[in-house]
């Protein structure tokens, strides 16, 4: 009977069933990862100009990033600002990475500290949570861009127990968590807002009856298993006494 029961059919499991060969899905959204509040920056400046001691100034605070350039981090506060050397408190929320870059080298520029600045801002920490059949994972995005399948496939894939219609995409909204089901059995996920995944996203998955049935079998299994087993020693010393004594 639980061999019956926990037959996985393709039609159950099968990602994008509704795409076949020549499909094309024209997306919606062009991804570009916003700055918020807890989000740690890399911004490195430098300048075209002989004189490479210019820059100098503004790559004081924080640490090395030890990746290329020796930018320094900072870390956006409550309020969604940071504080930069020379230029003061800046305000970087909901700003993407380039519309920073443009920002602060407009600023250089216009305030005469050098001609020509290059500036190059960077995600330190913009990672995806996957929680899901007793585990959690911690994905780290190198390139500020997930979507929903990549972050699936970066966490080892699902297993024929995982309902496909219960895959929550959980994220900070305004101050507010919330949670929308994405199925990646439909290319319908393709048109939705949370297909592009965003800097401290949770995907969390569910398990199916069957699979927690076949958990259960084998708990109780392996239970009654080891109690036979002890049954079994018992009886075999108790007749070894037995025809001992005899």
């Amino acid at each position: 009977m639980l061999m019956l029961t926990s037959c996985v059919t393709p039609r159950r499991v099968n990602y994008l069933q509704d795409m076949t060969q020549g499909t094309q899905i024209k997306l919606e959204h062009r991804f570009e990862a916003k700055i918020a509040p807890y989000d740690e920056l890399s911004i490195f400046v430098s300048t075209s100009q002989v004189d490479q001691t210019l820059a100098a100034p503004f790559n004081t605070i924080g640490t090395p990033n030890g990746v290329g350039n020796r930018g320094s981090s900072y870390l956006v506060d409550v309020n969604g600002n940071i504080d930069f050397p020379v230029l003061g408190k800046l305000r970087v929320a909901n700003l993407t990475r380039l519309q920073l870059q443009d920002t602060i080298t407009a600023m250089l520029t216009r305030g005469g500290y050098l001609d020509d600045p290059y500036v190059n801002v960077r995600f330190n920490n913009f990672k995806i949570f996957f929680i899901g059949n007793g585990t959690g994972k911690v994905l780290t995005v190198e390139n500020e861009r997930c979507t929903f399948l990549e972050a699936l496939a970066m966490s080892g894939g699902l297993d024929n127990y995982t309902r496909r219609d219960r895959i929550a995409v959980m994220r900070e909204v305004d101050g507010r968590m919330v949670m929308r089901y994405l199925d990646p059995r439909s290319a319908e996920i393709f048109f939705d807002p949370f297909y592009m995944l965003q800097q401290n996203d949770f995907i969390i998955t569910d398990g199916t009856n069957v699979g927690t049935l076949r958990t259960e079998v084998s708990y109780w299994t392996g239970l009654v298993s080891t109690l036979l087993t002890a049954a079994s020693l018992i009886t075999t010393i108790m007749l070894f006494k037995a025809t001992k004594n005899n």
